[in-house]
């Protein structure tokens, strides 16, 4: 700060312990007028009427009766519980009809508290006579009583949430209850009345409709009787008329007779062409059906047997075989003429069907003349008869819905869409005054404003000023600003050994930038404080080994755990560092223990790493937060894990997709080889960090150098002291 501190206008600057020194000088005085301010608070607020409040809430929710839900489904009546619908209520509460039914139900007018301008006071008196204040007893008495019921009322809605909350303040605990109560009860019978009204209107306007459309319903069908009478249009089925019935008989019969003349036609060709041919007959069906023919060949076959038994005895030229033969012979001319017979039959049958066939035809094609008319006469009857089923569906409609207005016109079928979720109970402790609250805010305020009132009149007398070029530290008044000042400040001013930076650099740099000069004597304190802080052990700490990747901007980190479990714990212990100094993180479990998964998942069998690489799992359901940390894990899984490693050249796909979106991809594979690592690191892409909390010397010097054999030689040491193998160039600190 600059400023006129002497006369030759000399830039001065604020004295900070001076202003110190003069609050602590003047410590009695403040703590007198600190405790005056605390006791004039504390019997003030004792003085105070106590106020009480009490709180009842809602739940705004569509409801119905329960033998007309499936109906209330059914229509769809249900209110849009939406933002707009809740604030709507929360108005509906504080409206001035509902608050002048509370009061007349409670009798407030009555009581003082509401009405306090009945018994004015002398001041308010004097004010009113002088016109510096308005009457109050010119408003109405239920205006007055509303005003002071809307100031004592709030009305709001919780946030997030269909539910509204009614808080009362009042000098009555018992009434701080009952007004909120009272209030609620006149809210859901005028919201369930208003559906009874509604349901009333609805039925009282239904009523005349729905004999409308039953009129409307008849004449309809009237015409669809008189224009099928007066169009021929009768109906022999639901959806076949008669013109078409007999349609259909005549093509079946004609189909039948078409069928018989081919029949009988081709049986008498048959006959004519064997009888032409002098062919035998006698395998012939038409032939063998005739009773004439079948008995002219049994007396043939008579004959001939006689025949054949009497050439045995009698010569060819006997008169007796003679008469038989001849006999025979007309037997055969009989039999052809019947054959004949026959065909002629047939033939006449054939002509028959011919003339029958040429008859229904005829019908036929007058049929489908009739058909034809009829079809279009149709196109008028579809017409009216779809104009009757709308009306007899409006009609069935508006039933239905009657019906179920009609079940709503009794008390209690339609209850109100909102229900008590916590009613309001007489308070025990009043809500104002705090006296305890009170006193200690009163007592803060009167403290601090008399230190600033002290350093303000110091800074104004120039007693807290001094000039810039003056010392700092004059040695006259070194012992008093010694006992003056804090250690803190006193330290400050002293020459110090340098402390590491905060991402603790390695010993060796540290020792090549200390100054050659030589120091004065540094105070034990932070003796102790440089030496932890060159410690070797800080530079592989957990803490280290965030510096440095956030400082190196690593995106991708694989951390190998050989001693198991606790290196694994180590690794979500960075992960978690990590997340507090404010990058994004992500660990993936890829150890066979699932230790990250039992400490940072909130429940083991959470789908992971494994279901992701069996393909069992979205990519955004496999990401969970840690329990304790701004850290997300992807757990072990559920799935197989012989079946997740052969899918696991797809790991380095994922942790790509992940860097994406965190600042770093930390993989834990828990005492995995290097060859392993070298598959999922894309032979060296991303830092390697060796999780050891307890070192073997021998056992990291192998793991190194197997590392190192597969081009890893620069790998990220991490644990709580110093490794010895680190003299030997096999790992590198985090600084």
């Amino acid at each position: 700060m600059s400023g006129s501190g002497s006369n030759n206008q000399q830039d001065v600057d604020i004295d900070l312990g001076q202003l110190v020194r003069a609050v602590w000088q003047r410590k009695g005085r403040i703590l007198v007028v600190t405790a005056v301010a605390a006791g004039l608070a504390f019997a003030g607020a004792s003085m105070i009427s106590p106020s009480y409040k009490s709180e009842t809430r809602i739940l705004i929710e569509a409801r119905a009766a329960s033998y007309a839900a499936q109906q209330t489904q059914l229509t769809g009546s249900e209110p849009v519980l939406d933002e707009l619908n809740i604030v709507s209520q929360v108005q509906l509460l504080r409206s001035v009809d509902l608050i002048k039914q509370v009061a007349r139900d409670l009798k407030l007018y009555d009581l003082e508290e509401f009405d306090p301008d009945t018994n004015p006071s002398a001041l308010s008196d004097i004010m009113v006579l002088l016109g510096l204040k308005k009457s109050p007893l010119d408003l109405a008495p239920e205006e007055r009583v509303l005003k002071v019921f809307q100031e004592k009322l709030q009305v709001y809605q919780v946030e997030k949430s269909r539910v509204i909350g009614i808080e009362f303040t009042s000098k009555d605990p018992k009434l701080a209850a009952a007004i909120p109560n009272a209030m609620v009860k006149v809210y859901l019978s005028l919201q369930s009345g208003a559906k009874l009204d509604s349901n009333s209107e609805a039925a009282r306007w239904l009523e005349p409709e729905i004999a409308n459309l039953r009129e409307k319903v008849r004449e309809a069908e009237q015409k669809i009787a008189d224009y099928r009478s007066s169009s021929d249009l009768l109906r022999t089925s639901d959806t076949s008329t008669f013109a078409n019935q007999q349609l259909n008989d005549i093509s079946a019969e004609l189909a039948r007779v078409r069928g018989e003349r081919a029949n009988a036609e081709a049986r008498a060709e048959n006959v004519k062409t064997a009888l032409e041919a002098g062919k035998p007959t006698d395998t012939l069906d038409a032939v063998i059906s005739s009773q004439a023919i079948q008995q002219l060949k049994q007396s043939e076959s008579t004959i001939r047997s006689q025949i054949s038994d009497l050439s045995t005895s009698l010569l060819d030229g006997h008169p007796r075989l003679k008469a038989l033969r001849a006999q025979l012979s007309g037997i055969r001319e009989q039999i052809a003429g019947e054959t004949r017979k026959v065909v002629a039959s047939l033939e006449s049958e054939a002509n028959v069907a011919r003339i029958r066939e040429r008859q229904l035809v005829q019908q036929l094609n007058a049929v489908k003349a009739d058909s034809a008319r009829a079809g279009e006469d149709e196109v008028g009857l579809k017409a009216l008869e779809r104009e009757a089923v709308a009306q007899r569906q409006l009609l069935e409609t508006y039933l239905a819905r009657y019906r179920e207005a009609s079940t709503r016109l009794d008390e209690g079928s339609s209850p109100a869409d909102a229900r008590v979720i916590s009613q309001a109970s007489e308070p025990s402790e009043p809500s104002f005054p705090k006296v305890l609250p009170i006193t200690i805010v009163a007592a803060l305020a009167a403290f601090i404003l008399c230190a600033v009132a002290v350093m303000l009149a110091e800074l104004f007398s120039g007693r807290a000023l001094r000039p810039v070029d003056a010392p700092s530290n004059p040695v006259d008044d070194e012992p008093e600003r010694a006992a003056a000042q804090p250690a803190t400040e006193l330290r400050a001013e002293r020459p110090v050994v340098a402390r590491p930076a905060p991402d603790l650099v390695p010993a060796s740099l540290l020792t090549a930038q200390a100054d050659p000069a030589p120091m004065p004597e540094p105070e034990p304190e932070i003796v102790a404080d440089s030496d932890e802080a060159n410690e070797p052990h800080d530079e592989f700490s957990v803490a280290s080994v965030a510096s440095y990747l956030a400082e190196a901007n690593v995106a991708i980190a694989i951390s190998i755990s050989p001693s198991g479990d606790d290196g694994s714990t180590a690794t979500v212990m960075l992960a978690r560092e990590i997340a507090e100094s404010g990058r994004t993180v992500v660990l993936i479990d890829m150890t066979g223990s699932a230790c990250p998964t039992r400490l940072m998942a909130a429940h083991r069998d959470l789908p992971g790493i494994t279901d992701l690489l069996c393909g069992e799992a979205a990519f955004s359901d496999t990401i969970h937060p840690d329990r304790l940390s701004d850290a997300h894990v992807i757990p072990q899984g559920n799935s197989d894990i012989r079946a997740a490693m052969r899918g696991v050249d797809r790991l380095s796909m994922i942790a790509d997709a992940l860097a994406d979106a965190y600042d770093l991809v930390l993989i834990e594979c828990g005492p995995a080889s290097a060859e392993s690592v070298s598959r999922l690191s894309r032979n060296g892409a991303h830092e390697i960090i060796l999780s050891a909390p307890n070192p073997d010397k021998a056992q990291l010097a192998e793991i190194m150098a197997t590392f190192e054999s597969v081009g890893y030689a620069d790998l990220i040491l991490m644990s709580q002291r110093l490794p010895e193998t680190r003299a030997a160039g096999k790992g590198r600190s985090a600084a």
